[in-house]
């Protein structure tokens, strides 16, 4: 049976984000929008203050007994904790120093080497960040249709391509990199690769302007015969070889969204609740309560709180999945397109409450251009629907 009730530790963690994102996020959260940057001071302050974005302790889990019991929440500890973070702002909350998107393909498959490696550069005495690059122009939600290459050459590999809409790409210390060795073998042929700041061949060529987040750093990254040594492949020649006509590099990749799309849907769930909770008090403030209009919002507001809840448990559960060692990739899937439509939606209805009061950027205004990309990013919704589609016909043997 599931218990709905948080630990003391979950509770803790909590109480503790959600004073950081209200006492330390929210109060920069408009300006930083207006600057389309975080201030490196406060950036170089939180990291002084050992606050961390390492998506990999949500996840992954230890080979030991002892670290298995210790990390078996660690991913209803993430989404607890995003979800209280984005409330506070989810542009900041992204660009928090730490290893970001890039942990979880590092700490699941990478060699013991790597991950200490990697994993161990992000301390207190300088902000650093991981990257996570797969988007590229032609391959987005569809992953198995990366064309980087990786040529294989004496002591490592050449990279070639470009990869764009690149969380932290600009500042990170390395990035995931997804590319194929042979194009003709799909998904068979793509391989991951830990690319270093500085390396020949590897270049941030542009920062791109956006709709929403905008104080979050968003890359696009070439690769031009970028040469990468083979304790750089992700896992080492064994996982691929081990796993013989199998699409390792793919699988890397899924297996990251199985541990980030619970995360992305608990961002969302946190944008829409701040505009949920914001447009109940402005109602409360400022409508008469017998008064027409406060029937028709409180009636709005209660449908977008159901929704708010609904979205929650979904991701709780992919989360618990997780944590268990259960198959988790249609709960994932789930609650990441579910947490993505409500939000939206959520978010549309509170600025319809709000009038002409939330439009002149406003906090609502922001987290309504912010909220958008949870529908997209991570997989698009249409791509959730075809994973949870394939889940529920594969009994069958039906393909979708």
């Amino acid at each position: 049976m599931i218990s709905f009730e948080l630990s003391e530790q979950q509770k803790q963690i909590k109480e503790m984000t959600h004073w950081f994102a209200k006492n330390e996020i929210r109060p920069i959260a408009m300006e930083a929008d207006k600057l389309g940057k975080v201030p490196d001071e406060w950036l170089d302050n939180v990291n002084k203050m050992g606050i961390h974005l390492n998506t990999s302790s949500f996840g992954g889990g230890g080979k030991s007994e002892r670290k298995e019991k210790k990390e078996r929440e660690g991913n209803r500890m993430g989404v607890l904790a995003t979800e209280e973070m984005a409330w506070g702002d989810p542009a900041i909350t992204l660009s928090l120093p730490g290893a970001g998107l890039g942990g979880p393909p590092v700490q699941s498959s990478g060699t013991p080497e790597q991950q200490e490696r990697f994993l161990s550069i992000f301390t207190k005495d300088k902000p650093r960040w991981g990257a996570y690059a797969l988007t590229e122009p032609e391959a987005g939600s569809d992953a198995s249709g990366v064309k980087t290459t990786a040529k294989k050459v004496e002591g490592g590999y050449i990279l070639n391509g470009q990869k764009i809409f690149i969380t932290n790409g600009g500042r990170a210390s390395w990035v995931v990199v997804f590319a194929t060795v042979d194009p003709s073998l799909g998904r068979a042929g793509q391989r991951a690769f830990v690319v270093e700041k500085g390396t020949p061949g590897y270049s941030c060529t542009k920062l791109v302007k956006k709709m929403g987040l905008r104080a979050n750093e968003t890359a696009e990254l070439l690769f031009e015969d970028c040469f990468v040594p083979d304790e750089n492949l992700l896992g080492g020649e064994e996982l691929y070889e081990a796993s013989g006509s199998k699409p390792s590099g793919f699988q890397v990749a899924m297996k990251t969204f199985d541990s980030t799309r619970p995360i992305v849907a608990s961002m969302a769930i946190g944008i829409a609740r701040a505009a949920y909770e914001y447009t109940l008090d402005f109602v409360r403030r400022e409508y008469p309560k017998s008064g027409e209009m406060f029937r028709i919002a409180s009636d709005t507001l209660a449908e977008a709180e159901q929704d708010i809840a609904a979205a929650r448990l979904l991701t709780w559960e992919a989360a618990w999945k997780a944590d268990q060692g259960l198959p988790n990739a249609k709960e994932a899937a789930m609650c990441k397109a579910y947490s993505g439509q409500i939000s939206l939606d959520v978010c549309s209805k509170c600025l319809e409450i709000l009038g002409p009061t939330g439009l002149n950027h406003h906090l609502v205004e922001k987290l309504y251009r912010d909220v958008k990309i949870f529908d997209i990013f991570e997989g698009t919704n249409q791509i959730q629907h075809l994973v949870v589609a394939r889940r529920q016909y594969a009994p069958y043997e039906i393909r979708v």
